[in-house]
This record gives structure tokens, C-alpha cells and sequence, in this order.
């Protein structure tokens, strides 16, 4: 991405994207009973009190009725339906793990089958965005948190710190690219997860070969743990080798979560915050819930003076629906080079203008 002069002033920004993310799979219920949905009609204001706040985007996991990760799509159908109902302008994007939460004491944090997660792309009602990970990485979401952050939830029990710290992300060539084709046949839109700078260039050159034919959307993840540290090089590295038509967001965890979104909002780029990232206020003497992360970001985006986007404007930065016919189409639209038409042809030479 270029940042030009007047980058920083709202002006020259999109409205601020605040995507929610309130379901928490990687928690019990007894972490934060006051902010944890269990219950279907619970999980479904959940949805309406993060779009309130001023979340545009829902990050959606589903529980249970006795509180553990649903793994049911017929769970995921009956949420999905509910939040359309009741706020049917939220983005839906549904988390491609599905849930990585143990099923039972001593079983493994681990993401599901590949055809359990091709699934998806058969929900119903359909959501506007499935989370896709690019490269099968570690996602130890243990590594870069203090001791502190775990102390007296769950995540600190033995047991549990074991199974998260060894968690790996699955996702080899040939299922990423099926999964992409599935889910664009379905007409859903693919939302990539970038864990570092080699998520993005594997995801440019399957735009490039015309795998993915649609706006480029990403959520640039920095949680550590064979992902990229939340410190500004990486962000920076990262938003080099961004096109200038693409949506970045930016996401961390722990108390990462509030300064990586206060650069995110200071560079013009968009947010996700709730309590499956962070149960705790910086200073943690207490923890936050989804909602008050939500009008946190609202307040110091406003000091910032920089609006937040409504629901029609965050479909329109993210062309929810938008689809490309070529890999050609693809790559102009989203403000990358043309691929190479021959040895005479320059690599950042862009067609000619009439």
C-alpha cells in the first residue's frame, strides 16, 4: 500500500470496519458467565448488541446449549438465520476453524477435517465471508501472553495451556484452493487470514493463476506462535507488499489487541476486537466485554476524526458479492501489477490508458 501525503489525516481514510468477534471458542463459559452466549437467543443478541456498539462485521463461532464449541452446521445455520433476522445488514463472516475448542478433558485443540471445513460453503442461509488460512502454520496462541493473562481462566490450566500451545493450523495447497473454489461457487466471499508475509505471497499467486477471482480482504494476524509478533515491522513488511485496492485488518490478542488496533486506526486500515482475543482491560484489573471493546474503538476512532463505517459502507470496501471473471480482471481491481505477457514486458508495467 502507498502511504502518501495526508495518509494520516481521516480525510483521506475509509470509514473505520470494527469486526466483532464475541463468541470466545478458545473459552468456557465460566471464564466471563457475564459475556460468554451460550444459549441460541443469547448468541443472537450478541449479534445485536456488537452491531449497536458499532460492529459492522460478525466474527461467528457457535456453542452448544451445555457452553462447548459447536461443530454442527445445522448449529451455524440456526445462528446465522437469527442474526439475519434480527440485523440482517451485519456482515457475516464465519471463523473457517469452525471450532477449536477440546471436546472433552484431555482431548486436543485441533481445527477439523478438511471436508468437515468444506462444509461451510453448503451453510444456509449462506454468509457473506468464510475466514480462510493460507499454509498449514503452529498457532500456539500461547507464546507471545504473560502469565498474567491466564491466570484464574481456563486457559491456565494445565491441561488446556498444553493442548493451545501445540495447536497447528492445517492448510496444504490443494485443500486451500478446493475450499476457495467451494466457497466462491457459493458465492461466498473468501476472507484470508495472514499470518506473515508468506500467507500473502501464496495468496497473490493464486490470484495470479486465477484460483481466486475476487476482492482481496485479509486479516493481517499477529498473535506470534509461528505467526507473525505484533510489532510494527511485520505490519510494515506486510502493508509493502499489500496492493492499494485491497481491505486490511488488523488482529492480535491479549492486551496486543487495543495498541495493534490504535495503529490500525491511525494508518487508515480497520479493526477486530471482542472477547476471543482479549478478556482483559489493559491494566488487567478486570476484564471487558465484547460491547465495551466495541465502543472503546469508537471513542478513540472519533478523537482520531475518523468515522465509523455503517453497514452499506463496509459491504462496499469489502465488495461483499463481488466476484471477477479473470485473473487479469482480478489483479486490476485490486490494484496489483499485471502478470507478465512475455520477456519484453516489464513486471510493473501496467497497460496503457487510451
Amino acid at each position: 500500500m502507498n502511504f502518501l501525503d495526508g495518509h494520516l489525516y481521516p480525510e483521506n481514510q475509509q470509514p473505520l470496519i470494527i469486526t466483532a468477534a464475541p463468541y470466545a471458542p478458545g473459552w468456557i463459559p465460566s471464564d466471563f458467565p457475564e459475556d460468554i452466549p451460550v444459549t441460541m437467543e443469547e448468541q443472537i443478541q450478541k449479534a445485536v448488541d456488537c452491531y449497536e456498539a458499532g460492529a459492522t462485521v460478525l466474527h461467528l463461532h457457535v456453542r452448544e446449549p451445555d457452553g462447548k464449541g459447536s461443530k454442527r452446521l445445522s448449529m451455524f445455520n440456526e445462528l446465522i438465520a437469527g442474526v439475519r433476522a434480527r440485523v440482517p445488514e451485519m456482515i457475516i463472516q464465519v471463523g473457517g476453524s469452525i471450532s477449536f475448542a477440546p471436546e472433552s478433558d484431555g482431548a486436543a485443540a485441533k481445527w477439523l477435517s478438511d471436508d468437515t471445513r468444506h462444509m461451510l460453503a453448503e451453510l444456509d442461509p449462506k454468509p457473506d465471508q468464510v475466514t480462510v488460512t493460507v499454509n498449514t502454520t503452529q498457532m500456539n496462541v500461547t507464546e507471545h501472553a504473560g502469565v498474567d493473562d491466564f491466570k484464574g481462566v481456563s486457559r491456565g490450566f494445565p491441561h488446556l495451556y498444553a493442548t493451545y500451545k501445540d495447536m497447528i493450523v492445517p492448510s496444504n495447497p490443494s485443500w486451500a484452493e478446493e475450499h476457495i473454489r467451494r466457497l466462491t461457487a457459493a458465492g461466498i466471499q473468501s476472507e484470508f487470514q495472514c499470518y506473515n508475509i508468506n500467507s500473502f505471497e501464496t495468496i497473490e499467486r493464486m490470484i495470479r493463476r486465477g484460483v481466486y477471482k475476487g476482492p482481496l480482504v485479509m486479516n493481517w494476524v499477529a498473535i506470534s506462535g509461528g505467526m507473525d509478533q505484533a510489532n510494527i515491522y511485520n505490519l510494515a513488511n506486510f502493508l509493502r507488499a499489500a496492493p492499494d485496492g485491497s481491505v486490511v485488518t488488523v488482529e492480535s490478542s491479549v492486551l496486543n489487541v487495543l495498541p495493534v488496533n490504535m495503529i490500525g486506526i491511525a494508518l487508515g486500515l480497520h479493526v477486530r476486537c471482542g472477547i476471543e482475543d482479549v478478556l482483559w482491560n489493559q491494566t488487567r484489573t478486570g476484564k471487558m466485554s465484547s460491547v465495551e471493546q466495541i465502543k472503546q474503538l469508537v471513542r478513540i476512532s472519533g478523537e482520531f476524526g475518523r468515522p465509523i463505517a455503517t453497514a452499506k459502507q463496509a459491504r462496499e470496501i469489502m465488495k461483499i458479492g463481488v466476484f471477477y471473471d479473470t485473473a487479469e480482471e482480478t489483479l486490476q481491481a485490486n490494484g496489483f501489477a499485471p502478470n507478465r505477457n512475455g520477456g519484453t514486458q516489464g513486471f510493473l508495467r501496467k497497460p496503457a490508458i487510451a
